[in-house]
């Protein structure tokens, strides 16, 4: 895992094209958060680290606020969360994880995906098992922190990896990161011990990772498959699209 596992997130969401989506995404994340535990961040730790991501993604807080308040009437269509799993050609693992408030439009979609772009979308459990589920957090690195200190004191609260990168501020600007993974049942537990230490969080959520051995396609075959996944990506019910093709 670690800094490959970082480059291929970045060039993930770089494939996402435009900053509106990224806030589409996290819009809706704040709705199931708000729809689950309540408007209040004081009680919702879901919430409160949706805010700290939707900030470090430079979301306009009129966008976080308008988001919040319509996810708390009544007459918001609920979003399910339904993850879609299947190969793509060549092999190719891929699961799909979505948000939908029509789960009829949502799964033809997928499936017309998968089927026009020479994949075949699989039932539950199909793939899944090559992904680990993990809970990741980015901290500001400031000189107090002590990263190797750091790692084994979270690896009481259910971290397993922490290491330092850079990353750009919306003026272009740098700094470091302390990045940490987890067990996806870890997530509160390590939210929690972050913000008792009062570090400053930039972002936290969930990831996967595939955990087997990665494909490796010709630059023939890897143009078949970037045909399928930016068809998954663009589509409005897709929140996060994975596979275990070798970068």
């Amino acid at each position: 895992m670690g800094r490959a596992f970082e480059f291929r997130k970045e060039r993930k969401f770089k494939r996402w094209g435009h900053m509106a989506k990224t806030f589409t995404k996290i819009g809706k994340e704040i709705t199931i958060a708000v729809k689950q535990g309540g408007p209040d961040v004081t009680g919702n730790p879901r919430l409160r680290a949706l805010l700290q991501t939707a900030r470090g993604e430079n979301m306009p807080k009129e966008n976080i606020e308008r988001a919040i308040k319509r996810a708390s009437e009544k007459d918001q269509a609920d979003y399910k969360e339904i993850v879609y799993e299947g190969y793509g050609p060549h092999g190719v693992a891929i699961l799909v994880e979505t948000a939908t408030d029509n789960t009829n439009r949502t799964v033809a979609n997928i499936r017309s995906y998968f089927t026009k772009h020479g994949g075949s979308l699989g039932t539950s459990g199909s793939v899944a098992f090559m992904f680990d589920h993990k809970c990741v957090f980015k901290i500001r690195k400031t000189d107090a922190i002590d990263v190797e200190e750091l790692e084994l004191e979270l690896i009481d609260y259910g971290a397993d990896e922490v290491f330092v990168d850079e990353q750009e501020d919306k003026d272009g600007n740098t700094f470091e990161v302390v990045n940490i993974y987890g067990e996806y049942t870890s997530f509160n537990s390590i939210q929690k011990y972050i913000e008792e230490q009062g570090f400053e969080m930039i972002s936290a959520g969930f990831d996967r990772f595939p955990n087997g051995e990665m494909k490796q396609l010709s630059a023939e075959d890897r143009a078949d498959l970037d045909k399928l996944l930016d068809k998954l990506e663009e589509d409005e019910d897709v929140q996060n699209v994975y596979h275990n093709m070798q970068d």
